[in-house]
């Protein structure tokens, strides 16, 4: 009897042990997780927000984590469009509130917003189209996130909101992008109540660019994708760079602007060759070089 009472508590300790150890490794791929997903297939880049436990919170390390991923080969002639998602119901509740108290610092609270401008002036400024796949919600820095991206293919129940104000926080930097995206009278309603927006709310106003069914939302961002690689990546760049470089002038001085990039473009090899091939009815053959058919 004591030998089948030490057997059991020897089998008892071991499965403690054992369950101590697997705790132990479930803890160890949690801290490891990476905060962001990146793949690549056919000119299409995923990056996929992946901490929905602390609903996808644009911290510093996240951010940081996000700019690598925009950034990496983001000259490669095979880059095309970049597709920026995220797991969980939440697409982002933007700034983590947890670093930016007192304790941090106001140096450490710098470093946030300046990494913070510097992804989204970089989504605008990189030379292929970002968009941004929406299924869930959308706040403060992480309606910025969606305001600074070319297009935004969300899902019916997405909602947008900035309730900062409501935080004691207002949300600053996040209407830089959303003042840019949507009337300035429907900023500043957002801004100073934080009431959320609806989805369709969203497409009327400007912020996004499309609203579909929860089920056809990859489908229908992918469509989206695969049509801006049919065209010349040189072309689509060039294109990208001059609207928001025009955006930011007056009327005259954007005519100047736009109306010289129409005549570099048509000196490109793609230019050129996009005009032949509409003359003789033929699709076009892309180089995806940023060669020039003349001075």
């Amino acid at each position: 009897m004591a030998r089948n009472i030490l057997c059991r508590a020897g089998d008892l300790f071991q499965l403690n042990k054992l369950t101590l150890l697997t705790g132990a490794r479930l803890c160890t791929q949690a801290k490891t997780e990476p905060l962001t997903l990146r793949q690549q297939n056919n000119g299409i880049r995923r990056i996929i927000l992946n901490n929905p436990r602390k609903r996808n919170a644009l911290s510093l390390s996240m951010l940081q984590s996000l700019r690598n991923d925009i950034l990496i080969d983001a000259n490669n002639d095979d880059l095309r469009v970049i597709i920026i998602s995220a797991n969980g119901p939440v697409f982002s509740s933007g700034h983590d509130l947890k670093e930016l108290t007192s304790l941090q610092g106001r140096e450490y609270h710098t470093q946030v917003f300046q990494a913070c401008s510097e992804v989204m002036t970089l989504i605008q400024d990189i030379p292929v189209p970002v968009i941004a796949m929406v299924n869930g919600v959308a706040t403060a820095a992480g309606c910025q996130l969606v305001a600074s991206c070319d297009i935004a293919m969300v899902t019916e129940k997405s909602t947008f909101a900035t309730p900062g104000v409501n935080v004691g926080l207002f949300c600053s930097t996040p209407a830089v992008a959303i003042g840019r995206a949507v009337p300035r009278k429907v900023a500043m309603e957002m801004l100073f109540t934080g009431t959320p927006i609806s989805a369709c709310d969203a497409l009327l106003h400007g912020l996004v660019s499309k609203v579909v069914p929860e089920e056809r939302l990859e489908e229908e961002t992918l469509a989206v994708a695969q049509r801006i690689c049919q065209a010349s990546q040189p072309v689509v760049a060039l294109g990208k760079a001059t609207f928001h470089r025009q955006m930011a002038q007056g009327r005259d001085a954007a005519y100047a602007t736009a109306s010289k990039v129409m005549v570099d473009n048509l000196a490109l090899r793609d230019g050129q060759e996009g005009i032949r091939a509409f003359i003789e009815k033929r699709k076009p053959v892309w180089s995806h070089a940023a060669e020039k058919a003349h001075e």
